[in-house]
């Protein structure tokens, strides 16, 4: 396989997951009075790899959780994956479904102090990731 190849897969991968997390975005603000804009969900995607690596550099967050976003970091980068890509649609949800979880549990462990402490993006931006992790 050529290095292309590899880059061109990756590359796709992580610009399926990211439309994964806008389709969700959208699906999470639906029901809000004030909508997520395009804008803010495009910015969504490199605002939570930002925050990732803020919170895992942090020495004020617990151990446990920079532990599990480091293990994510890696978990993502590595080109083994739970479920396949090549198997439609649940082959990329997965990668989704675990970047949630983990942030959900990083977010809710760390504290919103640090989340607001360490986010990259817009308020609009971490509105929405509060909607998803559960936060209020």
């Amino acid at each position: 396989m050529e290095w292309w190849q590899i880059f061109l897969g990756v590359a796709g991968g992580l610009l399926l997951l990211w439309l994964v997390l806008i389709a969700a975005l959208a699906w999470v603000s639906r029901g809000q009075a004030e909508k997520l804009k395009l804008i803010d969900a495009l910015r969504l995607g490199p605002d939570v790899v930002r925050l990732t690596r803020r919170l895992a550099a942090d020495p004020t967050v617990p151990r446990g959780v920079r532990i599990w976003l480091i293990v994510l970091l890696v978990y993502l980068l590595l080109p083994i994956d739970l479920v396949p890509d090549f198997i439609p649609v649940i082959g990329y949800a997965d990668d989704a479904i675990i970047v949630a979880l983990v942030l959900r549990f990083a977010t809710r462990h760390a504290g919103a102090d640090a989340l607001d402490r360490h986010w990259p993006g817009t308020p609009q931006g971490l509105q929405a990731l509060r909607s998803i992790t559960g936060l209020t």
